[in-house]
C-alpha cells in the first residue's frame, strides 16, 4: 500500500513540473565586434644617463658642498677628504725627485768629463764605461722618481670629487666625517640631456601588436601638459617579484613641467581585432570559472558553457574564447537556471 503511495506521489510531481510554465528570460545574440584595447600605465620622468659618483681614493670626508636636487656643473666641487696623507706622499715625492736631480747632475758631470777624457785618451774605457752606466741609471732614477710625484698629486687631487658633468644631484650616500673607501658610492647624478619615460609593463601587453608605434605621455599632476614619445628600450629580462618588463620611452622634446622624477601616464592602442561580445548581465560563474548560459533556439532548453574573458568595457565583456558569434545567451536571469531547463524568451528578445 505504501508503495503505491509512494509512486503515485511521484507521478503528482512530475505532472507538477510539467504543469510549471517555463522561466521567462531575457536573452540576447552574441555578437562580432572590432576591439582595440588601450594600455595606460603610469611611469617616472628619468634621464637618459645616470651615473655614481665616488672618490678615487681612501679617506675622511670633511666638506659636503651639494645636496639632493642642486643642479651642478661639470666642474663643480662636490666634496672632500682630509688631504694630509696625500700631502704627505707628496711632500716625499717631491723630496725623492730633489735627490734624483742631485745625483742626476754629478752623473752626468762625470760622464761628460769621461767623455772628454777618452777623446783624448787620459782614461779608460773601463772607467768611461762605468761612468756611462751610473748616469743612465740615474736618469731612470729621476724618471721614476718624477712619475711617482706625478701619481702622488694626482692622489692629491682626487680627494676633491667634482661631478664631471652637468646634471642633477639625485642621491647622496655619504656625509660629513664619515671615512669613505675607494669607488664607494657618494653621488648620483642624472645628467643633462635626453630624458625617458620608464614603465614596468606586465609581459603579457607585448603579445599584442599595436596600432601606432608613438606613445602619448601627459603629466599626472596637470593632464594638460602632453607630449608624445617612441619606445627606446625594452629589457630583456622580466623582473621575478612583479612579473613586468621594464620599458624606456625615449622623449624628443620633453615640456619643461615634465621633470626629473615626474609622474606621467603612457597610452599606447593595440591593433583592432574582431572579438566576441556579451553584456555583462550575460556573465555567471561555473565550475571552473566564467561562464554563460546559451539557449538552443529550437528546443528553449539553457546549458552552461564555459569562456574565456579577454576585458572588460562599459557595460560589455569581451569573449576570448568558448563563445561564437550568433549564439543566443541569457542577458539576465541566470541566477535562477539549471541545465537543460526549458526557458521562454521575453517579448521583444530574438527568436
Amino acid at each position: 500500500m505504501f508503495a503505491v503511495m509512494g509512486g503515485v506521489t511521484a507521478c503528482q510531481e512530475q505532472a507538477s513540473e510539467l504543469e510549471k510554465p517555463p522561466a521567462v528570460v531575457q536573452v540576447e545574440a552574441a555578437t562580432l565586434d572590432a576591439y582595440a584595447p588601450a594600455l595606460r600605465l603610469t611611469g617616472e620622468i628619468r634621464a637618459r644617463v645616470e651615473s655614481v659618483l665616488s672618490f678615487r681614493v681612501a679617506g675622511r670626508i670633511t666638506e659636503r658642498l651639494v645636496n639632493v636636487g642642486d643642479h651642478v656643473t661639470a666642474d663643480q666641487i662636490l666634496a672632500k677628504l682630509d688631504p694630509q696623507q696625500q700631502e704627505a706622499t707628496v711632500s716625499a715625492a717631491e723630496a725623492a725627485v730633489r735627490s734624483a736631480e742631485a745625483v742626476m747632475r754629478e752623473a752626468t758631470s762625470t760622464f761628460q768629463r769621461q767623455k772628454a777624457l777618452i777623446a783624448q785618451g787620459f782614461t779608460t774605457r773601463r772607467d768611461h764605461d762605468q761612468a756611462e752606466e751610473n748616469f743612465r741609471t740615474a736618469q731612470a732614477s729621476l724618471m721614476d722618481a718624477r712619475a711617482q710625484l706625478g701619481t702622488a698629486r694626482d692622489r692629491l687631487s682626487d680627494t676633491v670629487l667634482r661631478a664631471g658633468v652637468a646634471g642633477i644631484i639625485t642621491a647622496r650616500n655619504a656625509e660629513v666625517g664619515e671615512v669613505v673607501q675607494e669607488a664607494q658610492s657618494v653621488f648620483s647624478i642624472a645628467q643633462d640631456g635626453p630624458r625617458d619615460a620608464v614603465f614596468n609593463v606586465n609581459e603579457a601587453a607585448f603579445t599584442q601588436e599595436l596600432a601606432d608605434p608613438a606613445v602619448a605621455l601627459t603629466l599626472v599632476s596637470d593632464p594638460t601638459v602632453t607630449t608624445t614619445g617612441a619606445v627606446r628600450e625594452i629589457s630583456p629580462t622580466v623582473d621575478r617579484a612583479s612579473g613586468t618588463v621594464r620599458v624606456k620611452v625615449d622623449i624628443s622634446q620633453p615640456p619643461a613641467e615634465m621633470t626629473l622624477g615626474a609622474a606621467v601616464v603612457g597610452s599606447v592602442r593595440h591593433r583592432s581585432r574582431e572579438r566576441v561580445v556579451i553584456s555583462w548581465g550575460a556573465l555567471s560563474n561555473g565550475t571552473g570559472g566564467p561562464a554563460v548560459w546559451t539557449v538552443d533556439p529550437g528546443t528553449k532548453m539553457v546549458s552552461q558553457k564555459p569562456i574565456a574573458i579577454e576585458s572588460y568595457k562599459a557595460g560589455k565583456v569581451v569573449v576570448r574564447e568558448g563563445l561564437q558569434p550568433g549564439e543566443v545567451v541569457v542577458a539576465s536571469g541566470t541566477q535562477f537556471l539549471r541545465p537543460r531547463q526549458v526557458v521562454a524568451f521575453a517579448e521583444g528578445n530574438v527568436r
